[in-house]
């Protein structure tokens, strides 16, 4: 017969030992795994209140920024660029550090990166169509009112 016994977590602890050995914390759960992207019952990482709190002051300087820049008329276009971009930055804040981006694997950057790359590329191949036509439709619109 062995003397080891499962607890109800799964882990493996030697009758007579103390539950309070290296391989437990004392309380009967099993020591957590290290490095990246073992997310047990522990918490990875504890972010500052101070630092949340500037990402959220820097949020909301952006956002005065972008209903300030829709006050100076620079054209269509570069009005929606400077948009655009201010909204992409405020995005990359809000996945950096409320979703946690910063502290876990560099492959999930990697795909995030790569998922606002894509969108980019398509919300500039629709800009890019729209202008291509925007004169026949700007005629047909012509067309029509006379």
């Amino acid at each position: 017969m062995s003397d080891t016994t499962i607890q109800g977590n799964g882990a493996h602890s030697a009758h007579g030992a103390s539950s309070s050995g290296a391989s437990s914390h004392g309380n009967g759960h099993a020591a957590p795994e290290s490095g990246p992207g073992h997310h047990g019952d522990e918490i990875a990482h504890v972010t500052p209140v101070r630092l949340l709190l500037g990402v959220w002051g820097a949020l909301m300087v952006l956002t005065v920024i972008t209903v300030a820049a829709t006050s100076i008329d620079l054209g269509s276009r570069v009005n929606l660029i400077i948009a655009m971009a201010i909204a992409t930055v405020k995005a990359g804040l809000v996945v950096t550090y409320f979703m946690h981006l910063r502290w876990d694997r560099p492959f999930h950057t990697l795909v995030f990166l790569g998922s606002l790359l894509f969108v980019s590329l398509f919300i500039s191949m629709t800009l890019f169509d729209k202008s291509e036509y925007e004169p026949d439709i700007d005629e047909m619109y012509l067309q029509k009112g006379q």
